[in-house]
């Protein structure tokens, strides 16, 4: 591709830029790099967040208006502009019921380009009720799409049997950009004693807190000594989490939020065994980023969650909401060195061998460009 290709990029749950960390966020940043690698020029083309978690029709209405609005600005903007600064593709990172794109598809239609989407998702039980009016005009993105990379296995089943004629499904599992997660220069050598668990996650109500409540009632079951668990995160339900594990607060210990990379790639390179519930949560860039690291993972097989971790060769997986599952499951690999050791290294090669930037911008690539008219190279 001899000249970058202008691409906008939308993600209507949480844009890049914005200022709060997490999953939805890393991954929008991950994508607009993998497309620079791929050869695109993506440009953020709006920061509209249309993300509705409570089921708010009059929030719905005002997203829809404001969205509007706002399509109607870019398609002025971008009719006017000269060729090489106008987008020839539409590319949205995150859509289902609860974050509709009411933006895209009307730029799309009026400029003529493909429209394209990430991580989406087809929920029918939502086309009544609270979230009535978002569903609609999610659906109503999924069936205007001319491609969708899906990224777990999970989403597939729905989008394969709603997809309309001509549209394309590809294959985009969840990747991480491995620069960022070197490994550290000083690390305390893992296997050397106690065993050290570590957790990475936000501390937010809701399906956060429901996972720091299964992990308190596993680890309840371990004996009283050797082992200890690193908690890294913070939010507004940091007061419930710690009163969660006062039972066990002398193996646990509270780190709070950490946005340095290089103190983060130093707890996933010094821990035995990653351990996170992940109740309803789409797959976890934490547990690709320990994998990356050589830490094994242990965790629920909610949603995408098997999209990232190999059950049985770079962890171990165990029913959705099973706490006696995910207790056991703890115990054995906490008694298990050698297994914990074979899973780490299985881990490190699966996620730099096939989970960099490299092979998502390839993908990205083979899929978009066939869209503008030119063959994948």
């Amino acid at each position: 591709m001899s000249e970058a290709v202008p691409v906008a990029f939308y993600a209507p749950m949480k844009a890049p830029d914005h200022p709060a960390p997490s999953g939805d966020r890393t991954m929008a940043r991950l994508l607009l790099k993998a497309l620079v690698k791929a050869g695109f020029r993506p440009e953020l083309a709006s920061a509209l967040r249309s993300w509705d978690r409570a089921g708010d029709a009059a929030f719905q209405d005002e997203v829809r208006r404001s969205s509007s609005a706002e399509a109607d600005r870019l398609v002025a903007r971008w009719t006017d502009a000269r060729a090489g600064d106008r987008p020839r593709l539409w590319f949205t990172y995150h859509l289902y019921y609860k974050a509709p794109d009411w933006i895209g598809p009307r730029v799309a239609d009026a400029l003529r380009i493909p429209y394209v989407l990430a991580e989406a998702s087809r929920a029918g039980k939502r086309a009544r009720g609270a979230w009535a009016a978002a569903h609609a005009g999610a659906e109503a993105a999924l069936d205007r799409a001319d491609a969708i990379f899906v990224m777990t296995e999970a989403d597939r089943e729905a989008l394969e049997r709603h997809r309309r004629n001509g549209q394309r499904l590809l294959e985009l599992p969840p990747f991480i950009d491995l620069k960022e997660w070197s490994d550290p220069t000083t690390a305390t050598p893992r296997g050397t004693g106690v065993v050290r668990l570590l957790t990475v996650a936000m501390m937010r109500h809701g399906d956060k807190l429901a996972s720091y409540r299964m992990l308190a009632a596993a680890l309840a079951g371990l004996p009283d000594d050797g082992w200890t668990l690193d908690v890294v995160g913070d939010g507004e339900a940091r007061p419930e989490v710690e009163t969660l594990f006062a039972d066990l607060a002398p193996h646990v210990r509270f780190h709070g939020r950490l946005d340095d990379r290089g103190s983060l790639a130093g707890f996933y390179a010094a821990a035995d065994l990653f351990v996170w519930p992940a109740v309803n949560e789409a797959y976890g860039m934490a547990l690709l980023e320990a994998q990356a690291l050589g830490c094994p993972v242990l965790a629920s097989a909610y949603g995408g969650v098997a999209s990232v971790v190999r059950h049985g060769e770079t962890g171990e997986l165990t029913a959705p909401g099973d706490v006696l599952g995910l207790a056991k499951a703890l115990a054995r690999l906490v008694g298990d060195a050698p297994r914990r050791r074979a899973l780490g290294q299985a881990a490190r090669q699966f996620v730099r061998g096939e989970r960099g930037l490299d092979p998502a911008a390839e993908r990205l690539r083979a899929g978009l460009l066939p869209l503008l008219g030119r063959p994948p190279p």
